[in-house]
């Protein structure tokens, strides 16, 4: 597993990068190719968050965690990505078939809570109207909503805009 890690107004040592890069090549026994973790050191507010994000063949598996203590934070992330992927096994199975890039053989059953079932409960069709994202954001706002779909009509792609845990807005594209 190749691990990339970024750290953002937070030093990451030698011994922290080694340290990072161990405990996530226990998780690479549960995949069959060479594949990559994302993990983003970064310090808020004078606490450490680690956020870690893998793909796999168009799944994301995705964990974030914000303590004191940068190493048992990453302890934490590397058993929730763990933890995903086992409660999540029956449906990857269904998603990933040919078995060729999760080694469903090695990946633990779920220990805890039953597998959970999804059911879309509603369903709304709407139009796409062509705006930019400053306007799709008011919209957003006018409606009380915390995201909003429109047509960027500055890239031409469908776009969403959400408001953010710290206050502030972030813009989805979709890309082809």
């Amino acid at each position: 597993m190749k691990v990339i890690i970024i750290s953002k107004n937070l030093n990451a040592n030698d011994h922290l990068k080694e340290m990072i890069e161990s405990k996530f090549e226990k998780l690479s026994k549960y995949f069959s190719s060479e594949i990559e973790a994302n993990v983003m050191l970064s310090m808020e507010k004078g606490r450490q968050k680690i956020e870690a994000t893998i793909i796999v063949k168009g799944t994301i598996f995705r964990a974030e965690e914000t303590t004191n203590d940068v190493y048992s934070g990453i302890d934490r992330v590397v058993d929730k990505l763990s933890a995903q992927m086992s409660r999540f096994k029956s449906k990857l199975k269904d998603k990933h078939k040919d078995g060729t890039a999760i080694l469903f053989d090695d990946l633990p059953d779920n220990q805890g809570e039953p597998e959970p079932e999804f059911s879309i409960v509603k369903e709304k069709k709407f139009d796409l109207n062509p705006m930019s994202p400053e306007e799709a954001i008011l919209q957003m706002e006018l409606l009380e909503h915390n995201f909003f779909i429109f047509l960027n009509m500055e890239s031409g792609s469908v776009g969403a805009v959400y408001k953010r845990n710290d206050g502030n807005y972030g813009l989805l594209e979709t890309a082809v």
